[in-house]
């Protein structure tokens, strides 16, 4: 009887051993699978304009930066652009699609760009956690000339690694009608 109760221990105690390998192999599947650890910003962008002067508008942009990933995400530096879409000479536009329709073309335009901003933060003075939102807004001055531009944003990764599977950084762009 005893010795039916030892088996019984050890074949029990495989049992668990086993229970937890197989659980923590699914775990390291799931959080590589899905990504679960992995941080993710989901961007947009809120443009308007006024016009400030007889021959200048401002350009006011407003950046929602919406965590959806279930880790918190720091940034640490993005980039601002202010390109022209509208009016371009036939020149510039034959340019524009000749780059991105010969062979081995662009897949997106490279509109002309307007300005450009940087901004920088030390660590841990932009965070957002997960499901949390920040906004950032952005000011342009601009001639009353442009009739159409695109805002392009892109908020750097400090966690991007090269061929470490997480994106580079989170990027959005608005064409904007003035």
């Amino acid at each position: 009887m005893a010795r039916l109760k030892d088996a019984a221990g050890v074949i029990q105690a495989l049992a668990a051993a086993t229970a937890i390998g197989l659980g923590g192999v699914f775990a390291l599947f799931k959080l590589q699978v899905f990504r679960d650890l992995t941080p993710h910003l989901t961007i947009s962008h809120k443009v308007s304009h006024r016009l400030i002067s007889p021959t200048y508008a401002l350009i006011d942009v407003t950046v929602e930066l919406r965590n959806s990933s279930k880790v918190q995400v720091e940034l640490r530096e993005a980039n601002f652009h202010l390109q022209m879409v509208a009016p371009l000479t036939d020149e510039q536009a034959e340019n524009l699609h000749e780059d991105m329709y010969s062979e081995g073309g662009q897949t997106a335009a490279e509109w002309p760009l307007l300005h450009e901003t940087r901004r920088n933060w030390k660590e841990g003075e932009l965070i957002v956690e997960p499901g949390e939102s920040h906004k950032e807004t952005c000011d342009f001055i601009v001639s009353v000339d442009i009739e159409a531009a695109r805002i392009y944003t892109f908020f750097r990764n400090p966690s991007f690694r090269e061929r470490g599977g997480m994106a580079e950084g989170w990027h959005a762009s608005t064409v904007y009608d003035m």
